[in-house]
């Protein structure tokens, strides 16, 4: 949303924007990506974006502080794997909602995840090929957890989108080490 806003405005994101924005996606923090989420207009800013570029199985969430919930809410969102790609695609190219700058700007920063986020879809890629991703988990409770990653793969003569949401893993190793046996599954038979 951020992105697309940015765009239409012509006006470039804010360097404040810009610092939050690159913690959200290079570290996941959960502050920043809260601030960002008020600062876009919350849940009917994004509700419009999403609509606007054909991501029409995702609900924002519309509390960011809910019952019950230990985490932002806005990790109550809804959405599906095939919305993600959605998303990816007007990240990954040319697209009338967002501009090849800040198209350029995201990609930049989803291949400069930090270490401790370097999982989920970089599953059986070797080093050299080109991952840009970003992850996701919640704890729901002690024994149920979601965990999510979606990312562009490109090189050693693949180029695809994945997106692997998960729920009910017992653990948050248990749905890192499940996406990361899909990822590693696509790559081989993409190679094959």
């Amino acid at each position: 949303t951020l992105l697309a806003q940015s765009t239409s405005s012509g006006q470039p994101i804010s360097a404040e924007n810009q610092t939050l924005m690159t913690s959200m996606i290079e570290v996941s923090d959960n502050d920043d990506a809260t601030t960002l989420w008020n600062a876009v207009g919350g849940p009917s800013s994004i509700n419009s974006f999403n609509r606007d570029i054909g991501m029409t199985q995702t609900t924002p969430s519309t509390c960011l502080s809910c019952p019950g919930f230990d985490w932002p809410g806005w990790g109550l969102t809804m959405t599906t794997a095939a919305d993600q790609i959605t998303l990816l695609r007007n990240i990954v190219l040319p697209s009338a909602a967002i501009g090849n700058a800040q198209r350029q700007e995201a990609i930049a920063l989803m291949e400069n995840v930090s270490t401790s986020e370097n999982w989920g879809v970089t599953g059986g890629v070797p080093s050299g090929v080109t991952v840009a991703l970003k992850n996701g988990w919640v704890p729901l409770s002690s024994s149920l957890w979601q965990v999510n990653s979606i990312g562009w793969i490109d090189g050693d003569g693949r180029n695809y989108l994945l997106a692997v949401l998960t729920d009910g893993n017992p653990t948050e190793d248990y749905g890192i080490a499940t996406i990361e046996a899909l990822s590693n599954l696509v790559w081989t038979t993409i190679g094959s």
